[in-house]
């Protein structure tokens, strides 16, 4: 019989299972979409019993998957993997309360904006991070405005559920994106839940990453009492999964939105997170792009395109977008600008623009996004690791090379994320892994034309300068 780890990955659109043994090996996998709602212009929801049953299809798909195996297999631990920032609130009883309020969501950015400074100083000061909509503490606030009710981000809702409603945990790596955890002193902050009103109550208590987070509870399909041995953010579980833990290592998740992480080696107040805590806190510079992967499925609408991979042959007939520049802040910009009253814009355009230009540009966009927070980065990158959907695109990658002007290193697996909670769980467990080093990536190198790399950072910068509302 065959030991596995059943990693579970639960993001923005789909949730994924992967069978995982102690020597990195995928035995089997499983995915089912989740659905996004946009009620009103900014707001965007999911429904949390239909997130649950997404993770509870893939559960079952990927098992009945392994079973038809020649091996049985055996799941040893569970770990789990979520999105980031998304809030779900649920009454005693484990039902939901309202919708899950995803981490795109605005609603709150006024409210946001008419906190005082001070507010802005502690979050700072506290989190390493700044009051903003994308976080979790103001979608908390107003969940409990209109309800009585627990509140937590996805992995503790998760947990909640895999534990048959016994657990009211959650991962500090999750908390420490809802500016209400301090990510010093390694607990709630009772200054940041008095600034937002959220009480200690309806919060889930905090556990370091691999600490153990109940076992499992009436989950069809698993039998009760297997431990849940670790959870990690999603994009955290990409930079455990690619092996990043050394200054000027830095990865990049390609999703719906972008995530670009690089390790360091203390807590600073400024764009910092806390990646993981196991026997000691990794703390990572974090730059959060609002708009990639949703960027590129816009403009496949809007050229009537079926799909994102047609978009990408498009944008490859070209050999350039022509002066075209898509910025899409659709929702605003995020990192490094945090401009959320930025409106999108499609510049550059003239009578010889053609659909192809205009699919290169949003190419060029989710590269250009990147390079924006990675020329934030203190000191010298030697490269970028790549995960996420899009980085199948030959074109963006090799896009993503040309701009930054240094080699992207994209995996070789599409499961990263599954991949980076099972690893840490199998060494919690006490296997020795080390998986990253020996994983093989798809090299692109940049080409060497320095000067057209300036003059394309040039017009994307002033495009992103002429939608701007807030002062750089």
């Amino acid at each position: 019989m065959v030991q596995a780890v059943l990693a579970v990955d639960q993001g923005t659109t789909n949730s994924k299972a992967a069978l995982v043994t102690a020597a990195g090996h995928v035995l089997a996998t499983a995915s089912a979409p989740v659905g996004l709602s946009t009620p009103r212009p900014g707001w965007v929801e999911q429904d949390a019993t239909d997130l649950w049953q997404s993770v509870l299809t893939t559960i079952t798909t990927c098992l009945t998957t392994a079973s038809s195996s020649s091996a049985s297999v055996e799941v040893v631990a569970v770990a789990l993997s979520t999105q980031r920032e998304s809030v779900v609130g649920w009454d005693r009883s484990g039902e939901p309360v309202g919708p899950v309020l995803g981490w795109q969501d605005v609603r709150t950015a006024e409210w946001c904006a008419q906190l005082p400074s001070s507010v802005d100083d502690l979050v700072r000061r506290r989190t390493g991070l700044r009051v903003d909509a994308m976080f979790s503490a103001p979608k908390m606030r107003w969940l409990l405005d209109r309800s009585d009710a627990y509140v937590g981000t996805v992995d503790a809702w998760l947990i909640h559920r895999l534990t048959g409603c016994q657990e009211h945990l959650t991962e500090a790596g999750n908390a420490s994106r809802t500016l209400l955890y301090d990510t010093l002193e390694l607990d709630w902050s009772t200054e940041l839940l008095e600034a937002f009103n959220v009480p200690r109550a309806a919060l889930p208590d905090v556990r370091p990453s691999n600490a153990g987070f109940g076992v499992t509870k009436d989950v069809p399909g698993l039998a009760d009492g297997i431990p849940i041995v670790a959870v990690l953010a999603d994009s955290h579980a990409a930079m455990y999964g690619q092996g990043c833990t050394q200054a000027g290592m830095a990865k990049a998740t390609y999703g719906t939105g972008s995530s670009v992480m690089t390790p360091v080696d203390g807590f600073v107040p400024s764009g910092c997170t806390l990646a993981w805590l196991t026997d000691r806190p990794m703390y990572a510079l974090e730059g959060n792009i609002v708009s990639s992967g949703a960027a590129l499925a816009w403009t496949a609408d809007l050229l009537g395109l079926p799909n994102v991979g047609a978009l990408t042959a498009l944008a490859a007939t070209v050999p350039s977008a022509e002066g075209v520049v898509l910025v899409p802040a659709f929702a605003g910009l995020g990192a490094p600008h945090w401009d959320r009253e930025a409106r999108a814009a499609l510049t550059g355009m003239s009578s010889s623009t053609t659909r192809a230009h205009i699919a290169r540009a949003a190419v060029d966009a989710v590269a250009h996004q990147i390079c924006d927070i990675t020329d934030t980065i203190p000191g010298t990158l030697s490269s970028l690791r790549a995960d996420g959907g899009a980085t199948v695109s030959e074109l963006l990658m090799q896009t993503q090379a040309d701009l930054l002007g240094h080699p992207v290193e994209a995996a070789d697996v599409s499961e990263i994320s599954a991949l980076g909670v099972a690893e840490l769980a199998w060494t919690t467990l006490g296997e020795t892994t080390g998986w990253a080093g020996k994983r093989s990536f798809r090299t692109f190198e940049p080409e060497p034309d320095a000067g057209d790399r300036g003059r394309r950072r040039a017009e994307w910068a002033q495009a992103v300068a002429s939608v701007r509302v807030r002062p750089a």
